[in-house]
């Protein structure tokens, strides 16, 4: 999986391409938690345009991090799913605690 991380002001963008599974999940985990120790950025966007495969681990990891910037007053949402992704988010209850986006754009608008 690749992992892009942009910065804009207070929003660290997280942008995935590829199998987001067990074998990958903390390249995004490491990734996120490096920037979130700057302590520059309040609130986490992820986007998933890009994501081929998701399994459980990568929902946990992501759960992980809507604790740790939720706890700090941040907010998190998600962006750009297909239909697969988006059933798998949706199964294990990821949608019914962090809003889903259809773009990027509105996204970060969410969360200005």
């Amino acid at each position: 999986m690749q992992v892009q991380v942009v910065r804009r002001k207070d929003n660290l963008i997280v942008r995935l391409k590829g199998e987001f599974d067990h074998h990958t999940s903390s390249i995004f985990r490491r990734a996120v938690e490096k920037e979130l120790k700057k302590e520059i950025v309040k609130n986490l966007i992820i986007n998933v345009e890009n994501l081929t495969f998701m399994d459980s681990s990568g929902i946990g990891v992501i759960l992980g991090r809507y604790k740790e910037v939720t706890s700090k007053g941040g907010k998190v949402v998600i962006c750009g799913s297909n239909k697969h992704i988006k059933k798998i988010l949706q199964l294990g209850g990821v949608l019914n605690i962090i809003p889903i986006f259809s773009d990027e754009n509105k996204a970060i608008a969410s969360v200005s």
